[in-house]
């Protein structure tokens, strides 16, 4: 991912060379630092090759469900159709990872409650931890990921609504 592009190259007719070849290299996997230095070729972007795809599989999860509101309940108490409402515990081992996934038809609230849980959407990154006051609303326009980057599993409370099975 091109994380800044110095304004310098902007006009450059070889600025947007730069551009393309280092969404290329960030894709392929390569890895690229901050250009710092000065002179014709300082193309003045920062690539963050880490960051170039979401995962697309999970890794290290755990899920216990601690609840779910019927379909039936549903039904009867606020007349939604078709789904259950649920609760889970949801922990990502260290290093791990849940892939990326949109909410289009599925919105929840998820709570951190043990070690930190960094959130990927495609406009960057936040960090919410055990400690925090912050939940994650996961509504229609929500498309997110998560990761584990700390030394101990992390666990976040997710409460959504979801099709009945």
């Amino acid at each position: 991912m091109i994380r800044s592009i110095d304004n310098r190259i902007r006009t450059t007719p070889y600025g947007i060379l730069a551009v393309l070849a280092g969404g290329l290299l960030a894709a392929s996997g390569g890895s690229a630092v901050a250009a710092e230095r000065e002179g014709p070729h300082d193309w003045g972007i920062t690539l963050i090759a880490s960051e170039a795809l979401p995962p697309t599989e999970h890794v290290g999860l755990t899920v216990d469900t601690l609840g779910v509101v019927s379909a039936k309940s549903m039904q009867a108490t606020i007349g939604l159709e078709g789904y259950v409402l649920q609760l889970r515990a949801i922990t990502i081992a260290p290093g791990g990872q849940i892939a990326a996934h949109p909410h289009t038809t599925r919105p929840g609230l998820v709570k951190v409650v043990a070690g930190e849980w960094v959130e990927g959407r495609p406009e960057g990154e936040t960090t919410y931890g055990a400690n925090g006051s912050e939940g994650i609303v996961e509504d229609e326009h929500t498309t997110h990921w998560f990761f584990n980057r700390g030394d101990t599993p992390a666990t976040a409370l997710v409460c959504d609504l979801v099709p009945a099975s």
